[in-house]
């Protein structure tokens, strides 16, 4: 629990007090928002706004995670460096995207297909090595299984399991990505997604199958590391969204976004939780369905079902004020992370 708490304090002192250092060094260079022509008028004033700010999420989450493990004497856990190798290889895929756009001064950054092969390549990395390093219960930090609240069914197999594995962290990070369109949503809406997982990691340590043999009991391999994770991008959100909070000063770009969702579908993946994100992270995916359906019916039909996508946009141009939107959000992925919390909790008091 000290760990959890070091870890956490250090990334959010890093990131609240690096990120105006992080804004005054991209202003002076210049590394300001690009925004999209066909997007809300009321967002032409943000233009030129500091983005990549999603490097001082990363870096302090980084800092936080090891500097909290040396403090407190723990080692870090494979499962816990596979998850930071995925957040920071995502992050550097996002800050590749977000160079892109600042150096030719537009919207758009590498290809969509580009971007796609990055996520994949380094999903494919961590599907691969997650099936790895048993430890001396025989425990690798992921298994050939789909899981909700444990693993579920016979195994689907290491090729299959790696597919699966590498859509999850793509779907999972587009989403944080579609939903970083209004000041401190995405921030936000993820921070709260972080601490249910700190809660897992604390409560599958409690009930951990090598300590506590019994029906209820969770074979994750590295529980409470998993905590110290989530704990340390925890910190971080926070303290980022200090400057990212409506007006925002500096944005995360897909910098952070990309890292977000990977460190999200990771902590998903070790803790055997894959199916539980998408209720924990039920905002990402109704924005995200927003957009699909979006395209679908205009393709379709040649009619659009909202005013504009992602689902955010739309309410924009009903007329909601931009805090009222990102705050009623927020609400919204509370219920849903606590509704994935009680079916958590529930499972574990009914094993039957």
């Amino acid at each position: 629990m000290k760990t959890i708490l070091v870890a956490g304090a250090v990334s959010l002192v890093l990131a609240l007090f690096g990120t105006p250092l992080a804004i005054r060094i991209f202003t002076r260079r210049g590394y300001g928002q690009a925004i999209r022509e066909e997007g809300p008028a009321g967002h032409a004033t943000k233009r030129g706004t500091p983005t990549m700010g999603g490097t001082v999420i990363v870096i302090a989450s980084v800092i936080g995670y090891f500097t909290g493990n040396v403090v407190t004497g723990q080692v870090p856990s494979t499962s816990g460096l596979l998850v930071m190798m995925l957040m920071t290889g995502l992050g550097v895929v996002g800050f590749i995207d977000d160079f892109i756009k600042i150096y030719k001064q537009r919207s758009l950054g590498l290809r969509s297909g580009t971007k796609l092969a990055g996520q994949a390549v380094i999903g494919a990395l961590f599907a691969l090595l997650v099936q790895r390093f048993r430890d001396g219960y025989d425990l690798t930090p992921a298994d050939a299984h789909f899981s909700f609240l444990r693993d579920f069914g016979p195994s689907i197999g290491p090729v299959f399991f790696g597919l699966w594995i590498v859509f999850m962290i793509a779907s999972m990070s587009n989403g944080v990505n579609l939903t970083d369109g209004l000041d401190g949503l995405a921030t936000g809406v993820a921070a709260l997604v972080l601490a249910a997982y700190v809660i897992i990691g604390i409560w599958q340590d409690r009930n951990d199958c090598t300590s506590f043999l019994a029906p209820q009991c969770y074979p994750v391999r590295d529980p409470l590391d998993c905590a110290i994770v989530a704990a340390s991008v925890l910190g971080a959100c926070i303290g980022f969204l200090w400057w990212n909070a409506p007006p925002a000063r500096i944005f995360m770009g897909d910098t952070g976004s990309l890292a977000l969702g990977g460190v999200l579908a990771g902590l998903a993946v070790v803790t055997r939780t894959q199916l539980l994100l998408a209720i924990l992270g039920g905002l990402f995916v109704i924005i995200t369905l927003s957009v699909i359906i979006q395209v679908g019916s205009f393709k379709l039909t040649g009619r659009r079902v909202f005013r504009m996508t992602p689902l955010h946009h739309h309410f924009e141009l009903l007329g909601w004020a931009e805090t009222t939107i990102v705050i009623r959000f927020w609400l919204i992925s509370g219920l849903f992370i606590g509704l994935g919390l009680v079916i958590f909790y529930v499972q574990w008091m009914s094993p039957g």
